[in-house]
């Protein structure tokens, strides 16, 4: 892999910052309401131990973001850039969440073009593990594009397994 899975990136609202270890207080803030978790394969990562451990995985990923408005430096939430494979030349963007006051106000779609416009420039194509339930997020994939192609499980950082579907965009359909 000769590119960077965290830069920093930036539109006129919102910054990607890579996660450092100093950002557990503020995005563990985000993370802590039920709410957040509802869809998502593991409901319980509002719980402090539990998200400890999911930031420790965002941390070893070395791809993983906090999501920020600049207007008022609140963190939104968090993504990041995982499983590069090299020979089919994907990469899987995931692990997303925002806080609840971020919902429905066209956040995601811009932090995901920012992801998408910064990483097709290395590969051919991008994919997205999403749980089977959670179906805001499967929708939110096909405005943006994206085909479901696979079923698989997932094996989460030290957290149970579940079955997700896979999402791909390809960079020729991109616009």
């Amino acid at each position: 892999m000769n590119f960077s899975v965290q830069p920093v990136l930036e539109n006129e609202e919102f910054q990607l910052i890579p996660l450092q270890q100093g950002d557990f207080e503020s995005l563990y803030e985000v993370a802590s309401d039920p709410k957040v978790w509802e869809q998502h394969p593991n409901k319980d990562r509002y719980q402090r131990e539990i998200f400890e451990n999911f930031f420790r995985g965002a941390i070893e990923s070395k791809g993983a973001f906090k999501i920020v408005e600049k207007s008022t430096g609140d963190v939104l939430g968090s993504s990041r850039y995982y499983n590069f494979d090299q020979d089919d030349n994907h990469i899987f963007i995931g692990y997303t969440f925002y806080g609840t006051k971020s919902w429905g106000k066209g956040i995601n779609p811009q932090v995901k073009k920012l992801m998408l416009d910064y990483i097709f420039q290395f590969v051919d194509k991008v994919h997205f593990h999403i749980g089977k339930e959670n179906y805001r997020s499967q929708k939110a994939l096909e405005k943006l594009g994206g085909e479901k192609i696979a079923e698989e499980e997932v094996a989460y950082f030290a957290e149970p397994t579940r079955t997700n579907f896979v999402y791909e965009i390809k960079k020729e359909n991109w616009i």
